[in-house]
C-alpha cells in the first residue's frame, strides 16, 4: 500500500455527525466540570489559599491570578467550553479553552491528573479539527458548510483514546498490580462497611479478580471498540467499567470523560442513524422518511505536510509514555517518567518530609516543617514525589540565603511507603537538594526501593 493511497484514505470524506457528537459531549462535560470546580470551592482551596505553588520546569514564572482573576479565568473557561459544545465561534472557543485549561494546570503541578492531561490533548486536537460542520451554531449562521469531515479526524481521535487505554493496561503488567492486587486491595478495604457489598470488597480474591479484569479491560478495549462485531458490547463494558470506578474511587470526572469520548469508535454516521431510527419508530406505519445520509464526494489525497504532522503527533504519543525506561529504578517509586504516561491508579503512596537547613560552615542549622507553609494537599503530594521535594528544598534554600546573606545546604529527611510496604527512606539524607540537577536529569538522590 503506497503512501499516496494512505493519504487518500485519510482525506476521504466521512459523515461528520459522530465528530459533532464528540464535540458536544466533550464541551458539555468540560462545562459541567468547570462549574463543579468552582462550586466545590477548589479555586480558593487550591490556588488562592497557598502562598507557594509548585511550578512546572520552565514555567515557574507563571503564578496564579488574584482571587478575582481566578474566578474570571474559570468563567472564561466555562464560556469557551460552552462555545465548543454549541459550535459557536468554534475555532476561537477551542483555542481559548485550550490556553485557559493549560494555564490553570501550569499554575501548580501539585494537582496533575492523567485526565487533565487527556483533556489538554483533546482540546489541542479540537483546535485542528473541523468538528463544527454538523449540529453547530456556526453552521446555522453560515460560517461553515458541509456535512462531512476527513477520515483522519475520527481515526486520530480513536487512536488517541486507544493509546490511553493500551498504556494504562501495559502499566498494570506489574507485580504489585497482578501478584499483590495493590493498591486496589487497600482501596477496596476502605469500602468494607458499605451495606450489602462492603464485606465482599474486603475479600482479597475480589481485589485480585478486579485487578486482573482491569488489566485485561485496558489492554483489549481498544481493539474491541474498533471491531464492528464487538463494538456495542465493548461500549457497554466501557460504561460498566468506568461507572464502577467512578463510584468506588475518587477520580473526579475521568470516568465520565471516557464514557463520553469513546462514542467516537462508533460509525461516523451513528447519531444520524440513531435519529432516523427514532423517527421511523415514531412515524405512522407506511410513512417514509425524507432525507438521508450526506453525500460524500471524492477528494484529493491529504497533503504531505498535514500527513507528516499526524505521524509526528502519533509518534510522540507512542514514545512519551516509554520515557521512564531511560531512568534507573522502579518508576512507581522514583516517579521519573511517571507523568504523561497513562500510569493510571497504580500507586498508593504516603510520605513524611522534614528539611534540614545548614549554614555552609555548619555553625548553624534549622529544621523546616513543610506544613508551616504548604497546604495539607500540597504536603501530601510533595512528600511522595522526589522532584517536588527537591523543588521545595530549593525554594527553602533561596529563602534562607536571602535572609542570612550566605549560602546554605538543604537536606531532606524523607520517608515514603508504596502500596502497603513498610516506610523507607525516599531521599538520600546527605544529598544537598539546594542544587538544581535539571528538569530531565536522573535524580541520583532518590534511594532505591527495597
Amino acid at each position: 500500500m503506497g503512501t499516496e493511497h494512505i493519504r487518500r484514505a485519510l482525506a476521504q470524506p466521512v459523515d461528520g455527525a459522530s465528530a459533532a457528537a464528540f464535540r458536544i459531549l466533550f464541551g458539555a462535560v468540560m462545562l459541567l466540570s468547570s462549574g463543579r470546580f468552582v462550586a466545590r470551592g477548589w479555586v480558593q482551596e487550591l490556588y488562592v489559599a497557598p502562598s507557594f505553588h509548585f511550578g512546572w520546569p520552565g514555567f515557574q514564572w507563571l503564578e496564579p491570578w488574584p482571587a478575582w482573576g481566578l474566578y474570571l479565568h474559570m468563567a472564561v473557561l466555562a464560556v469557551a467550553a460552552a462555545g465548543v459544545m454549541l459550535g459557536l465561534f468554534y475555532r476561537v472557543s477551542a483555542l481559548i479553552f485550550l490556553l485557559a485549561f493549560i494555564c490553570l494546570e501550569f499554575f501548580d503541578r501539585t494537582y496533575y491528573l492523567n485526565h487533565y492531561y487527556l483533556v489538554s490533548l483533546i482540546a489541542l486536537l479540537c483546535c485542528a479539527m473541523p468538528l463544527h460542520r454538523v449540529a453547530s451554531l456556526d453552521r446555522l449562521r453560515g460560517a461553515v458548510a458541509g456535512d462531512t469531515v476527513p477520515a483522519w479526524v475520527p481515526n486520530l481521535l480513536r487512536a488517541q483514546l486507544a493509546i490511553v487505554y493500551f498504556y494504562a493496561g501495559l502499566a498494570k503488567l506489574d507485580t504489585d498490580w497482578l501478584l499483590r492486587a495493590e493498591p486496589l486491595q487497600t482501596w477496596l478495604q476502605v469500602h468494607a462497611d458499605v451495606p450489602w457489598v462492603g464485606p465482599y470488597l474486603a475479600v482479597p480474591a475480589v481485589a485480585f479478580a478486579m485487578a486482573w479484569a482491569g488489566a485485561l479491560f485496558d489492554l483489549s478495549i481498544g481493539p474491541l471498540l474498533l471491531w464492528r462485531r464487538t463494538r456495542s458490547w465493548a461500549y457497554l463494558a466501557v460504561i460498566v467499567f468506568h461507572g464502577l470506578t467512578g463510584i468506588l474511587f475518587p477520580i473526579g470526572v475521568f470516568p465520565w470523560v471516557m464514557v463520553a469520548l469513546t462514542t467516537i469508535f462508533f460509525p461516523p454516521g451513528w447519531p444520524r442513524a440513531l435519529s432516523h431510527a427514532t423517527a421511523r419508530a415514531s412515524r405512522p406505519e407506511g410513512q417514509e422518511s425524507a432525507g438521508g445520509l450526506p453525500r460524500r464526494p471524492s477528494c484529493a489525497p491529504l497533503a504531505p505536510a498535514p500527513a507528516a504532522l499526524l505521524i509526528a503527533y502519533l509518534a510522540l504519543q507512542l514514545l512519551l509514555p516509554l520515557r521512564h525506561m531511560l531512568y534507573p529504578g522502579e518508576v512507581n517509586w522514583t516517579e521519573e517518567g511517571f507523568r504523561f504516561a497513562w500510569r493510571v491508579m497504580l500507586i498508593e503512596k504516603t510520605g513524611h518530609v522534614e528539611l534540614r537547613v545548614h549554614a555552609l560552615d555548619d555553625s548553624r542549622s534549622w529544621t523546616v516543617l513543610p506544613a508551616a507553609e504548604l497546604t495539607p494537599v500540597q504536603v501530601r503530594m510533595m512528600a511522595t514525589q522526589p522532584d517536588m521535594i527537591a523543588q521545595y528544598a530549593r525554594h527553602v534554600g533561596q529563602r534562607f540565603e536571602a535572609e542570612l546573606g550566605t549560602p546554605v545546604r538543604v537536606h531532606a529527611d524523607a520517608w515514603a511507603a508504596l502500596n502497603g510496604r513498610p516506610p523507607q527512606r525516599l531521599i538520600d539524607p546527605y544529598a544537598d537538594l539546594s542544587l538544581d540537577q535539571g528538569a530531565f536529569a536522573h535524580r541520583d538522590y532518590i534511594l532505591p526501593l527495597q
